[in-house]
């Protein structure tokens, strides 16, 4: 059965949903990120890290806002890691050029990549490809969900702004929270989508082999019945006596 379309109300009602359960724990993965996002090297696990809690907040398991500091978190490949993200950032930096619409879609259609890369392992390339064509007829919907949760709160942040002297810090609560609510969300439209990936993997399986990237080999026939046995030589003739020489004729009787 294939897998019914993102729904806007639907997918942000499940993310707040999580996050409200979730609270304690997403909030401070959000703040452990932002502290050490400036260290370098230790700021590549731990943003694989945050990967990986979205995963898992799609699979509906409970994140531990500690595992952003795992050092499994380098097992992933990094060159092929690296090698995506350089891909989404210049196919999104030119596209953006021809009046930002285009980069918006791209980024929207690629947005799916390396979680599907860290979950799947699948190859930058492949990677890029499947994020595009599952997200196909879903991306403004997707661009509406975040640009929704993020107005509501930056206008909640703003309004608390107004208030003298802790205004701003009432605002930086706020973003924090606004972060939290967006990665749980995210979790959710990658459950969705991961879904979707699967249910076409499977397809292609039939149709092209398991790694759907190519013609499937035709099955061999079934072997027909066995050939008949090559008729064994036939036994060895037996070999013909040669004639034996005639008899030389005897002698000539002697003259009297």
């Amino acid at each position: 059965m294939a897998t019914q379309k993102l729904q806007i109300k639907q997918t942000i009602m499940d993310g707040v949903q999580y996050g409200l359960k979730n609270v304690a724990s997403l909030l401070l993965m959000v703040v452990l990120y932002i502290l050490t996002f400036w260290i370098p090297y230790l700021n590549v696990g731990t943003t694989i890290g945050v990967y990986k809690s979205i995963i898992k907040i799609g699979r509906g398991e409970i994140i531990n806002p500690l595992a952003i500091f795992d050092k499994e978190n380098f097992n992933v490949n990094l060159g092929e890691l690296f090698l995506l993200t350089g891909f989404m950032t210049m196919g999104i930096s030119a596209a953006m050029m021809f009046m930002f619409i285009p980069g918006i879609v791209i980024g929207i259609a690629w947005s799916m990549a390396v979680y599907f890369f860290i979950d799947k392992g699948l190859a930058p390339h492949k990677a890029l490809k499947v994020s595009y064509k599952v997200t196909d007829g879903e991306k403004w919907t997707i661009f509406w969900i975040v640009l929704i949760v993020s107005a509501c709160f930056s206008i909640i942040g703003s309004l608390f702004m107004l208030i003298p002297k802790v205004g701003w810090l009432f605002y930086v609560i706020i973003m924090i929270a606004m972060a939290a609510v967006l990665i749980a969300i995210e979790g959710v439209i990658y459950k969705h989508f991961s879904d979707k990936a699967d249910e076409m993997f499977s397809m292609f399986a039939d149709k092209t082999g398991p790694c759907g990237c190519g013609q499937k080999a035709p099955e061999a026939p079934a072997e027909a019945a066995e050939a008949e046995a090559a008729p064994e030589a036939p036994a060895e003739a037996a070999v013909a006596e040669a004639p034996e020489a005639p008899e030389a004729p005897e002698a000539a009787p002697e003259n009297p």
